[in-house]
């Protein structure tokens, strides 16, 4: 079996095969300095080997992986910035009753303790 064979490629993403976990997701935990083991019980489903074989993918191809990172996530921040700019009518309506309890604590008299 080949390193390759763990993982599925899908358009510009690297996932686990088997699982919902990309290896930007292992490698981050890797890159922090975490043990395999660590990572393992990070994701529990995840086999230790499957760990060690996405972090070997990641030695052996580093420049290519790192570029995949700066990719992601840099789609992943024009993601945000794109739904941040419309978001959904219920995240609308949270940031507007917060708004509002901000604006009456504002308002509110001090509260006086042991007078």
């Amino acid at each position: 079996m080949q390193l390759e064979d763990y993982f599925e490629f899908e358009d510009d993403a690297i996932r686990i095969k088997g699982h919902r976990i990309w290896i930007e997701h292992i490698l981050d935990y890797y890159l922090s300095g975490y043990r395999p083991e660590e990572i393992a019980r990070e994701f529990p489903g995840l086999s230790l080997d499957k760990v060690y074989v996405a972090i070997t993918y990641y030695l052996i191809h580093r420049t290519e992986i790192d570029n995949y990172m700066i990719r992601i996530r840099e789609q992943d921040e024009r993601d945000y910035q794109e739904w941040a700019k419309h978001p959904s009518p219920l995240v609308e309506r949270l940031r507007a009753i917060h708004a509002q309890r901000v604006e009456q604590a504002m308002q509110a008299p001090p509260i006086r303790r042991g007078a």
